[in-house]
């Protein structure tokens, strides 16, 4: 089984908190984001994954010898976007089957094996891991005659968001964009076609994409210093 990893981003929100690194490479608690992917990744049985990082990363993700999976460098020879910087990553694949994929920014203890074998029962063309949207913000309840009737500290509101991690079909990856956005794109085609599967995650979901973030991320990973076994 293999695996992609997006990891192109410039991580400017980060700001100084990346310290001029990647941020998959950016580290948690001595360790580097994308080690507690590949581990979560070596439990659903990937043996192989290839990093998908802008022209002249390389060499920092070559670095990484020591996580057990054989680690493939994919750099991109210009910012290609995500679905252009999946599409160019599978190029370097050795398997025909399915693949994961995933935003080389995300935390989460996602069962990737029972997501898998999810997709493969559907027969879907991909399947995408959401996880369900919560305020970050209190919510006010207002009736029809403009009283307040009660406030919410950030509830959980009726929608699901994407993970950023997906099972991808070969059928899509045939169809992802050589530049742009497969949410925007092949995702849509595919849900108008009712061959694009969701895979509810209800379990720990943490980006990190600002120095805020990072900081949870951090702290999470220190109250549980055995995660993600």
């Amino acid at each position: 089984m293999e695996a992609i990893i997006l990891a192109g981003g410039k991580a400017e929100r980060l700001g100084d908190a990346a310290a001029g690194k990647p941020k998959a490479l950016v580290e948690i608690v001595r360790r580097p984001l994308i080690h507690f992917q590949v581990a979560r990744l070596q439990q659903a049985g990937v043996t192989r994954v290839i990093v998908s990082c802008a022209d002249g990363q390389g060499t920092a993700f070559e670095g990484l010898s020591s996580l057990g999976v054989e680690l493939v460098v994919a750099e991109e020879p210009e910012p290609l976007g995500r679905g252009g910087g999946l599409r160019f990553a599978a190029a370097f694949r050795q398997d025909g089957g399915p693949v994961f994929a995933l935003n080389g920014d995300e935390l989460s203890d996602l069962d990737l094996a029972a997501m898998l074998a999810q997709h493969e029962t559907a027969g879907a063309a991909a399947t995408v891991a959401v996880a369900p949207l919560v305020s970050g913000f209190g919510v006010v309840d207002v009736d029809d005659s403009e009283w307040i009737t009660g406030f919410r500290e950030a509830p959980r509101l009726p929608f699901w968001v994407s993970c950023g991690v997906y099972v991808l079909g070969r059928e899509t990856i045939e169809r992802l964009p050589e530049r742009g956005d497969h949410e925007r794109s092949t995702f849509p085609q595919l849900a108008r076609e009712g061959r694009l599967r969701a895979f509810k995650h209800e379990g720990v979901w943490l980006t990190v994409n600002t120095p805020k973030e990072l900081r949870v991320a951090r702290g999470f990973v220190e109250a549980n210093p055995e995660w993600p076994s």
